[in-house]
């Protein structure tokens, strides 16, 4: 315990994990969701995570092939965790509106929606109509 003590907040293994599974309202909290379900945010991935912690003007950097334990899916879409410094090395914050890493859970959480990436998404409704069209096709080749 006296060697953990010893490390500076600084290092990188002491910064804090945030896994996408933290922040994500399709999961209850025995699945790992950390944040009440009104402020989470839909499969959120961490990417977003690093992107919005980085324009905060946190330090951050991200593990790609980590998974949170209790994540049962195996998909690219579910890997990665992110790691955020909180403290300097002498210990006093970084940014003094992230004192907990509660806080800064919930300020990514609300920031993801408002990311580029979400709010372009207006490709879904192109699938669907491609959808639509091979069913129609699927039809008309039935024989009565």
């Amino acid at each position: 315990m006296a060697c953990a003590a010893a490390r500076s907040p600084a290092d990188q293994d002491r910064f804090i994990c945030i896994y996408p599974a933290y922040l994500n309202n399709k999961k209850t909290i025995a699945e790992g969701r950390r944040i009440p379900i009104n402020k989470a945010v839909e499969n959120p991935t961490a990417t977003e995570i690093q992107d919005v912690c980085s324009a905060v003007g946190l330090n951050v950097f991200l593990e790609k092939n980590k998974m949170y334990s209790r994540e049962w899916n195996r998909d690219v879409q579910y890997r990665g965790r992110v790691r955020v410094q909180l403290k300097e090395e002498d210990g006093s914050l970084c940014l003094v509106q992230f004192p907990s890493r509660k806080s800064v859970m919930l300020y990514v959480a609300e920031m993801i929606p408002k990311l580029k990436t979400r709010t372009q998404k207006t490709g879904g409704g192109d699938q669907s109509l491609q959808q639509g069209e091979g069913s129609k096709k699927g039809k008309g080749k039935k024989k009565k």
